[in-house]
């Protein structure tokens, strides 16, 4: 394909740029503004510590949970913050998950960096199935590799690319910034999405990054935290224009979350668009984090060439080696490919209501959310979209201070400038265009939803100045 005579869309995002260096009055009365930047401009109070790495995204929100007594009771508290889907079996439809794994006398040894070779047919077989039926090239056991997790496939990835300028579309995945930030042989390339074009990824846009020598891609898809996605047409149109110019890597951990197709099991993939399984540079990976609700069972994999394969096991010798043997015994029967369709059903049949639910109440309370999610369990909350507004005097309409009014109330979100991701450090996060959002998870059971919902109601109320259980609240106090 030819770029000549493509339009180019050149998304242009209004930002809020600084004046000066000094601190903002936001931040001069805004303890947990100053705590943020001090954690990640970082200090040297240990000489081999980089102690800007120390806490990041969901970590460091749970830090200042747990100053507020978070970790002595957990259960008391509504974690909308964290993006993990409830994990016990009262899904209707579910398949119930192991109680207890036997361990056969192989799983005690050490196993191969890139997976046990069954679970790596199991994977490749449940591509095939459910995305490359009647296709010539099929996926092998020798193109999956097993990792360790999410953030140890992303690793291993970074670990074996070639000297790269790296472009991913922003907001997306707040650990993107550690991986991108670690390795000399990436220079980070962000992609501004615009939010009056809904965050859309356009594929012109792609065309541009890669003339302008852009050699690997990566982005979530669906994506986290907007809950969009790039459907099949748009993606294929993607796929076509990096075929044979740079290496798209997809992170398709929440491609069981499809919204779009009624329930019918339906999941999001790039593997319907390669053409060939070894020459294609896609790169997909997903796991039994989030659609097969196991995160503590820290099993995903990644999906591409073999020589790709290949490079990842040997990444593997020495960054984490390799993934829990006994657990990827026990995966292989989850992924029969019809038993994953009926799966996937329940699923999403479970968290649309769920998304749902959380929309209805935050209506209630009076956001006006403009697009709702067609994908993920996330909710990608604009705080100024509040009706009426609150008084200027409540200053919780950014997502920091947001965040810090619900630990009061023991309910845990994201602010969303950890999603505009950062990392050379060359811009100061508090122009960001995601200040004044959080993300919020509708991955927790039912229960949970309500009672942060509850709590996030109290605080838009108190902030109006409205009685809240029993009290007056005359004067709304500035948020430490």
């Amino acid at each position: 394909m030819s770029f000549s005579g493509r339009r180019l869309s050149i998304l242009r995002p209004s930002r809020r740029f600084s004046v000066g260096k000094g601190l903002s009055e936001n931040e001069r009365t805004s303890e947990t503004h100053r705590q943020f930047r001090s954690a990640h401009e970082g200090h040297r109070p240990h000489a081999g510590l980089d102690a800007s790495r120390a806490s990041t995204g969901v970590v460091w929100c749970t830090e200042r949970a747990t100053e507020h007594g978070y970790a002595e009771d957990p259960s008391a508290w509504a974690n909308l913050g964290q993006g993990a889907p409830e994990a016990d079996d009262e899904i209707e439809g579910s398949f119930p998950r192991p109680t207890s794994i036997p361990i056969t006398s192989a799983a005690r040894e050490y196993g191969p960096t890139a997976g046990i070779r069954p679970l790596r047919d199991a994977v490749a077989n449940l591509y095939n199935e459910h995305y490359r039926q009647g296709m010539e090239s099929q996926y092998t056991w020798e193109n999956v590799c097993i990792v360790p997790g999410g953030r140890a496939g992303l690793i291993r990835i970074a670990a074996i690319l070639g000297n790269s300028y790296l472009s991913f579309p922003i907001p997306d995945y707040s650990a993107y910034s550690e991986m991108l930030s670690l390795f000399k042989n990436i220079a980070p390339i962000p992609i501004p999405l615009a939010e009056d074009d809904h965050y859309h990824i356009h594929p012109d846009k792609i065309a541009e990054e890669i003339a302008r020598g852009t050699s690997v891609l990566l982005t979530s898809n669906p994506r986290n935290p907007t809950g969009h996605f790039v459907d099949n047409e748009e993606l294929a149109r993607i796929q076509d224009i990096c075929r044979d110019r740079a290496t798209l890597i997809l992170d398709e951990f929440y491609g069981g979350y499809n919204y779009t197709s009624d329930c019918d099991g339906t999941t999001i993939s790039g593997a319907a668009n390669v053409v060939d399984v070894n020459k294609d540079d896609v790169l997909l990976i997903d796991g039994l984090t989030k659609r097969f609700r196991l995160p503590g069972w820290r099993i995903a994999w990644i999906i591409g060439p073999k020589e790709f394969v290949d490079a990842l096991a040997s990444a593997g010798s020495y960054l984490d080696g390799g993934a829990n043997v006994p657990f990827q015994e026990a995966a292989i029967p989850m992924l029969e490919p019809s038993l994953v369709r009926a799966e996937m059903k329940a699923l999403q049949t479970h968290f649309r209501e769920k998304r749902d639910y959380v929309l209805k109440r935050l209506g209630e309370i009076g956001f006006r959310v403009k697009d709702v999610p067609q994908a993920t369990f996330y909710i990608w909350l604009d705080l100024t979209s509040l009706e009426p507004p609150l008084p200027k005097e409540a200053n919780i309409s950014d997502g920091l201070n947001f965040f810090n009014a619900l630990l009061t109330e023991k309910v845990i979100v994201v602010p969303g400038i950890f999603f505009d991701l950062n990392p050379a450090h060359r811009r100061d996060l508090f122009d960001s265009p995601c200040h004044h959002f959080v993300r919020l998870s509708y991955g927790p059971k039912m229960e949970v939803l309500r009672k942060g919902l509850d709590g996030i109601e109290r605080v838009i109320r108190r902030a109006r100045g409205e009685t809240v259980d029993g009290y007056w609240e005359d004067e709304v106090a500035v948020q430490d």
